[in-house]
């Protein structure tokens, strides 16, 4: 590890983050050594007094808040958190003063609107009472295939509003994987966009939508959101994209037709319990079938308010983006925003297009505080040579947030070098599983480069050997979670979900939630990430983290990006890397050798790979995560499960029938 952190906040920036505040809400003073680790340690200890100072803390609204904070029980998956609450997650969330913005949209095609806490109430308003006389009302489930845009925003919370459950997967998901999720839950209402703009190209989705609606017997409304008519930009208005035309698909109903009837007004907000189903989220999908998980209303919000107010520092008058899509947990994560009185940034298209500025220009034009990203974008940031310090004036950002794989030691001094010198930069992990984060970012502790920097308030992180015993700080294991948290989910949906459940979380270690990341801890209170453990490498029975070797390889300028896999042969494990090249570049005899040694003076000799491939493209889920469980079986001559989880599938292609693997 790094002899010095990249970053530490200076003292009266601590004092300033709402942590410090909510610290001494509990009398533990964040500026003193050891702050958080004292209180990390209460909240773990004291899970009915944390939670309930965070309730208070993010202002929570609730008809009742009842006298229980924490009900024990013999199993986590049993415990409850204020069982005897009755609130509306929608209500919690449409708190913004009527002149406030409250949701920034942006997309593409130049695009912008801020939308006031009024006007997203008029909406939420209208949307709420055409549900009511669809005869939507508590624990329906209403589905929405739109794409990263306001009126998503206002369908979520339309639905919260009246009870019903919510459930999203984005556009670009084939009529198979729609089905796939939607299929399984049973929606009353779809919503679905005529088409979409992503890269310069329009997609039509107006076939798929029928196929899909012919897959959905319950559906009794189908809305469609025209958003051809509404491209700005895009193409010029007397030449609009093949085949569009102002009047929705046969059978559907056009989305502001749908609403005009209902006239905005106050929201009758049900009153709901804590545990209320509020989401319906889905597994990746590449080993199978996605698993639809069930979380509760109570649940997310607590967390999320946990996660932005003191992980992130969001406060009232922010603006939060995340790239991200409808069919990514990030999504829901970023629609909790406006629970601090903060406004949600949303983007709809290419993140580069029309140019690899688009949305550091948006940072600038929106005012953006939190710009939440994944690796890999910072990644192709950095091997293209971009420095937005230098091209932007960045005047508003304070934190910078990266998921979906490990972050680098390259790519946080990145961050640092090129994008703004004076960012908390939190490298966050959890997963679809909590909707959350299990290890999460402290804004008043330094930045260690390749370190996410903190277990999560009120999440008892562990990491633990193959036996179940305690791995010291520096060796790998599994990270566990041994405290209940108020966003475990409800369960899995459909028959026998509750066993399912508990199989998939807390059968590997017996009542500790276990999700399948290999982690270790450092010493400065961090972690480091080294991928999923099922994707681990065991070469001579020696387990390897993936990311262990990607954070050598994908830093090497002729390496646009790697995939490895461990490939079973005579009772062990070959060591096969892949590569898809830097545009001009080629794999040599010497470039082999050359990442071979890198990897074998930046890691040991039993990383090395026993063979170095090239392909064209690396195939990944549609949130941008390495599939390696797919790459193996593609090379084994395995069928892959579930294509339609991909977002290139074709990739697959050229790991099949390797001459080098024969």
């Amino acid at each position: 590890m790094s002899g010095r952190p990249l970053w530490a906040p200076e003292r009266d920036r601590v004092v300033g983050t709402n942590l410090a505040r909510f610290g001494q809400t509990v009398g533990i003073d964040m500026v003193a050594d050891s702050g958080y680790e004292k209180l990390h340690r209460w909240s773990v200890d004291d899970p009915g007094g944390f939670w309930s100072a965070v309730w208070d803390f993010g202002g929570v609204v609730a008809s009742e808040r009842g006298s229980v904070a924490v009900q024990a029980a013999d199993h986590p998956a049993d415990v409850r958190f204020f069982p005897d609450a009755r609130l509306n997650f929608a209500e919690n969330l449409l708190v913004a003063d009527d002149d406030h913005p409250v949701l920034v949209s942006a997309d593409e095609t130049g695009a912008y609107a801020e939308i006031t806490g009024a006007e997203l109430r008029a909406l939420v308003s209208r949307l709420a009472g055409a549900m009511r006389a669809q005869g939507v009302g508590v624990g329906d489930r209403v589905a929405c295939w739109l794409p990263n845009v306001a009126e998503a925003h206002a369908v979520m919370l339309a639905a919260a509003s009246v009870g019903a459950v919510f459930s999203s997967t984005s556009p670009d998901f084939g009529t198979a994987g729609v089905l796939d999720r939607f299929g399984q839950i049973e929606p009353v209402i779809l919503f679905a966009a005529d088409g979409y703009h992503y890269g310069g190209q329009w997609f039509d989705c107006r076939e798929r939508l029928a196929e899909i609606r012919a897959g959905l017997p319950t559906v009794t409304a189908t809305v469609v959101l025209n958003r051809s008519a509404s491209a700005s930009g895009q193409y010029p208005p007397e030449d609009p994209p093949a085949g569009t035309t102002e009047d929705p698909p046969e059978g559907t109903v056009d989305f502001d037709a749908w609403i005009e009837p209902h006239p905005a007004g106050p929201i009758a907000y049900e009153q709901l319990p804590f545990d209320h189903p509020l989401y319906v989220l889905y597994s990746s999908g590449t080993t199978g079938r996605p698993k639809c998980i069930v979380h509760r209303a109570g649940g997310i919000l607590l967390k999320h308010l946990s996660e932005h107010q003191l992980h992130c520092d969001v406060r009232p008058g922010d603006r939060v983006f995340y790239f991200t899509t409808t069919g990514w947990m990030m999504w829901n994560w970023l629609a909790s925003v406006p629970a601090s009185g903060a406004a949600a940034v949303v983007w709809d298209g290419n993140p580069v297009h029309p140019g690899p500025d688009a949305l550091f220009d948006l940072v600038d034009r929106a005012g953006i505080t939190l710009f939440g990203t994944s690796a890999r974008y910072l990644d192709s940031l950095r091997k293209a040579g971009a420095s937005p310090r230098g091209t932007h004036h960045l005047g508003s950002l304070r934190t910078v947030t990266s998921t979906g794989s490990p972050l680098s030691p390259d790519g946080f001094g990145y961050v640092y070098e090129h994008i703004k010198p004076d960012v908390h930069l939190a490298s966050i992990s959890g997963g679809t599983d909590l909707c959350g984060c299990l290890v999460a970012g402290d804004p008043t502790g330094p930045v260690w480069p390749g370190e996410i920097q903190r277990p999560a308030l009120g999440m008892a992180i562990e990491v633990l050997g193959d036996d179940g015993a305690s791995r010291e700080s520096g060796q790998f294991g599994e990270l566990v979670c041994s405290s209940p948290f108020p966003s475990q989910p409800l369960r899995f949906w459909g028959e026998g979900g509750d066993r399912r459940y508990r199989a998939a979380y807390y059968e590997r270690f017996e009542g500790r939630w276990h999700q399948g990341d290999y982690i270790c801890a450092t010493d400065h209170g961090g972690y480091v990430i080294s991928g999923r453990s099922d994707a681990t490498l065991n070469p001579g029975g020696v387990r390897i983290g993936t990311a262990e070797i990607y954070r050598l390889v994908d830093a090497m300028e002729e390496v646009a990006e790697s995939v490895v896999v461990g490939r079973p042969v005579d009772d062990d494990v070959r060591v096969v890397l892949f590569v898809k090249l830097a545009e001009g570049h080629r794999l040599t005899d010497e470039l082999t050798a050359a990442i071979k040694s890198t990897i074998r003076a930046g890691a040991t000799p039993r990383h090395v790979p026993a063979v170095i491939g090239a392909v064209d493209d690396i195939p990944r889920t549609r949130s941008g995560k390495t599939v390696e469980l797919a790459v193996l079986d593609a090379i084994c001559g395995r069928p892959v499960a579930n294509l339609e989880a991909l977002a290139n599938p074709e990739a697959l292609d050229g790991f099949r029938n390797r001459p080098e693997l024969a």
